[in-house]
């Protein structure tokens, strides 16, 4: 506890007392998490349509290029067999005897490359408008095999469904609560000598990843929950709220031993030479267009001090690493905010964009995150400095040993969920790290963070969540988009390339051009007899309605 208390700048009432419990806290979990299991012998080979089918007792991936996902380069060629869903054989491609491994189903890769899926810790399912089916797609059309639903209790029904193969979707992580799956009080939740009971009986539910967002007013009732998952097998995430920084900032969270902090709150309030940002007399944390204004301020507050910023990139950045907490950015869901034009006019809207997702997109002050009104140019610039900022913050937690898992927290802010994926590693790699590190986060790490230690890489005894891509994604990660890339030939002539032609999960094997048509096919449905709004209507060709008399402004 003494070297602990030397590595901090400053505690906050209560942070000392909850960290002295902490070590009352570890004690042998009464169960165990059920993991990803290995099945080489599969029963039978299901169909999905003319979606997918699989799993296989022999499918064979022939004359790939292999991206590990432990952060390594590219090699091969190689011929992998997977049995059931078993990675069972990677043997070196022999151009001599090219036919040598055999199947009963066979892809042939020449030119091909195959990476681990990827698993995204963290997204949201919205409302029942938004069909389950649609969000499992995109998500496994764009590479996700694993999920982190926040709104579990709308895949609860279908979790053993996911398990056996009944559906077409990723692998189900659903994020829960503190208490969820039990039945205690709300005395007993706030008792801190009852989080270790608690945890196990959440554990013993079957929870894995739990959200301990509602319990940062309070460090001894955040850094009690936190430890007591922990010891009893599983894992904890914060959305630090900008309301309660006073009390438990990123650096605080990390010190009472939550596992992984997601966005970007906390970090900069982290480094201030004070407990509180600079907050203005009329902020109002209920008011979304405030709240998402004075949540980029707060990173030009610490930057633009030398003081401070040097203690962010550095004093701060050491310190997240000691403790142990690994670093989820989801970089995707906020960068409308630094170009609200950009993100409302993407291509894909029209035809992938599904109309419910659209409407909550549009600008209301009742909805989260549909903020962006009175959005001007300065509210732009703080979201661009911020992201320069929060990457070079990023870069120094990487470089420095600090682990960054993967997620998205689409569908919000006009990120298309599935889309937002290639995305998020766009914008990660936008920090500094290499693209086989942005990979690797995507990959290897998050399997780590979500405690699947047979998940995340191309490897034999792995699991066969995979990706077949037309391309090497550690080129250009534009290449897992479903449409492709716009490459150049030797004949001078553009062209596309295929993108991922098939995502394979659980060792089934999906054919993600007929999965986007089936994608098309609901987004057409949820758009017919819509009409133009407050986004669209100055760019439809014709009449469009004028602003009426009296509605405000000149």
């Amino acid at each position: 506890l003494a070297m602990i208390t030397v590595r901090t700048r400053w505690m906050p009432p209560g942070i000392l007392s909850a960290l002295c419990l902490s070590f009352a806290l570890a004690a042998p979990a009464s169960a165990q998490l059920e993991k990803v299991q290995a099945n080489p012998n599969p029963t039978e080979t299901k169909m999905f349509g003319d979606l997918a089918e699989g799993p296989y007792e022999r499918l064979v991936l022939r004359n790939v290029m292999v991206i590990p996902g432990h952060g390594g380069p590219a090699s091969g060629p190689y011929d992998i067999l997977v049995t059931g869903n078993v990675i069972a054989e990677m043997t070196q491609h022999d151009r001599n005897n090219p036919e040598r491994m055999q199947g009963d189903r066979i892809i042939e890769g020449d030119g091909l490359f195959v990476m681990p899926g990827m698993l995204n810790l963290h997204l949201h399912l919205r409302g029942e408008e938004l069909p389950l089916d649609y969000i499992y797609y995109m998500q496994l059309a764009t590479g996700v095999t694993s999920i982190g639903p926040a709104e579990e209790d709308r895949v609860q029904d279908q979790l053993q469904a996911e398990r056996d193969n009944e559906i077409l979707s990723p692998r189900l992580f659903p994020i829960y609560g503190w208490g969820s799956k039990t039945d205690y009080s709300a005395e007993d939740l706030a008792d801190p000598e009852m989080a270790p009971q608690i945890a196990r009986d959440m554990i013993a539910a079957g929870v894995r990843q739990v959200y301990l967002n509602q319990l940062t007013w309070n460090p001894t009732m955040f850094g009690a929950p936190a430890q007591a998952i922990e010891a009893a097998g599983g894992i904890t995430a914060v959305h630090i709220q900008p309301s309660s920084t006073s009390q438990v900032n990123a650096l605080d969270a990390a010190r009472l031993g939550v596992t992984m902090i997601v966005h970007h709150y906390g970090y900069a309030e982290s480094a201030l030479n004070r407990g509180v940002q600079n907050y203005p007399v009329d902020y109002n944390f209920l008011d979304e267009n405030k709240r998402f204004r004075e949540a980029a301020q707060v990173w030009i507050e610490a930057g633009e001090n030398e003081e401070t910023r040097h203690r962010l990139l550095n004093t701060v950045v050491d310190s997240l690493v000691y403790y142990g907490v690994t670093m989820q950015p989801n970089r995707a869901t906020y960068e409308a905010n630094r170009d609200i034009l950009r993100a409302q006019s993407l291509p894909w809207h029209e035809k992938y964009t599904h109309q419910a997702l659209w409407d909550w997109h549009l600008p209301n002050a009742d909805n989260h995150a549909s903020f962006q009104y009175n959005w001007t140019s300065m509210d732009e610039y703080r979201w661009h400095y911020m992201y320069d900022l929060w990457g070079d913050m990023i870069y120094e937690f990487n470089k420095r040993g600090g682990r960054v898992a993967y997620g998205t927290d689409d569908n919000y802010q006009w990120s298309t969920g599935g889309f937002g994926n290639i995305r998020e590693l766009q914008l990660v790699l936008e920090s500094g790290m290499h693209p086989l590190e942005v990979l690797q986060s995507a990959t290897f790490n998050s399997a780590q963070t979500i405690l699947e230690p047979k998940l995340g890489m191309v490897q034999v005894g792995y699991i066969a969540d995979l990706l077949v891509v037309d391309g090497s994604p550690a080129e250009n990660f534009r290449y897992l988009y479903p449409f492709g890339a716009i490459n150049m030939n030797e004949a001078r002539e553009m062209y596309r390339t295929q993108g991922i032609i098939h995502t394979i999960k659980d060792g089934v094997v999906i054919e993600n051009d007929k999965l986007m048509e089936e994608v098309a096919r609901i987004v057409a449905e949820s758009k017919r007899g819509v009409g133009p709004d407050i986004v669209t209507k100055p760019f439809i060709v014709g009449p469009t309605a004028r602003r009426p008399i009296g509605s405000g402004g000149r």
